[in-house]
């Protein structure tokens, strides 16, 4: 289930920010990468725990240029050169589709009016190659991006960049991510912060801060998580 803070007093909170990956966007590289590796899992899994790791493109996240990072990786390891490079010249394979049942919560939430915005640990060289694929972003108020401003969740300083931007109260502010180290640095600066384990627990934890009412509108098949890394 996904899991809340308390809202402080009796006031229903005023904005709601999404994480994208994993959330409302299905990513993961291994949509590209078994293409590439002809079906050989565990092949495949060696490479993108060893050679493209997370915290390898944790760093085009929080910034850094996506030639100089296949360029440093290719040297440590010639041997797989081709697929390094494949990662930034094939990224666009690496998206899924949109989590329909949580762009279906946005959607309601953006009928009843709240403020919406989304904080996602994303390359800027990648994000604008996803956002046409993905007409709801266009529901936001705000967007922040980490390698548009240099800090990746969890540091903190990424969240107050966005409340000071657009003067958020934390404590009137709903924060949801599908990454724990995420949500607690959230709960730390006083968000209510709800850890995402899909649409139909999201639904319920949002009824219970009253902002829906805890049924879906429509007939909507319940979430899933991208098996991808969080963001």
């Amino acid at each position: 289930m996904a899991r809340t803070t308390d809202v402080p007093g009796s006031d229903r909170p005023t904005a709601v920010v999404f994480d994208l990956g994993g959330v409302l966007i299905d990513w993961n590289p291994r949509y590209l990468y078994r293409r590439l590796f002809d079906g050989d899992d565990a092949a495949m899994e060696a490479f993108l725990a060893e050679v493209t790791t997370p915290d390898w493109n944790l760093a085009q996240d929080a910034g850094r240029p996506w030639d100089e990072a296949v360029e440093l990786l290719i040297h440590e390891h010639p041997q797989h050169a081709a697929l390094i490079a494949a990662y930034r010249d094939r990224w666009v394979e690496t998206l899924g589709d949109a989590i329909e049942p949580t762009v279906d919560v946005l959607a309601e939430l953006r009928a009843s009016g709240i403020r919406l915005f989304a904080l996602s640990n994303w390359s800027a060289e990648t994000f604008p190659v996803a956002r046409p694929r993905f007409p709801f972003l266009e529901w936001f108020e705000g967007i922040v991006i980490s390698g548009e401003v240099g800090i990746t969740k969890p540091d903190q300083r990424v969240y107050r960049h966005l409340m000071d931007r657009y003067r958020l109260d934390p404590a009137a502010t709903v924060f949801i991510d599908d990454n724990e180290a995420n949500v607690q640095a959230a709960r730390e600066l006083g968000m209510v912060a709800i850890r995402f384990d899909g649409a139909v627990a999201l639904r319920h934890a949002l009824g219970d801060l009253r902002l829906l009412d805890g049924q879906p509108s429509g007939n909507t098949a319940p979430g899933r998580a991208s098996e991808g890394a969080s963001s």
